[in-house]
């Protein structure tokens, strides 16, 4: 199993967890276990069956663009942040 941390912005559709467990051997793996248990959290994120561009997504602390991206290998413990981007502000 591996954690993935959930942002306060994402709490809403997960039942307000911070953390939330899904096994899988890769990123995108435990992401279609993650949604498959909370199916407003693949609306929040995806597009089109595929991860929307602004959602940055970290292993251990590890960018996945620059791993192997949804096909980053896991280990049983690994930690997963999902990271919508935010924007916006004062003008």
């Amino acid at each position: 199993m591996s954690r993935i941390r959930i942002p306060p912005v994402l709490r809403d559709v997960v039942g307000g967890a911070r953390e939330l467990e899904a096994s899988g051997s890769t990123v995108g793996t435990v992401l279609d276990d993650l949604f498959d248990s909370h199916p407003a959290l693949r609306d929040r994120l995806s597009e089109a069956g595929k991860l929307s561009a602004f959602v940055n997504v970290y292993v251990n602390d590890e960018d996945v663009r620059y791993l192997d991206q949804l096909d980053t290998k896991l280990a049983d413990g690994d930690e997963v942040s999902i990271l919508p981007a935010v924007a916006g502000g004062a003008a």
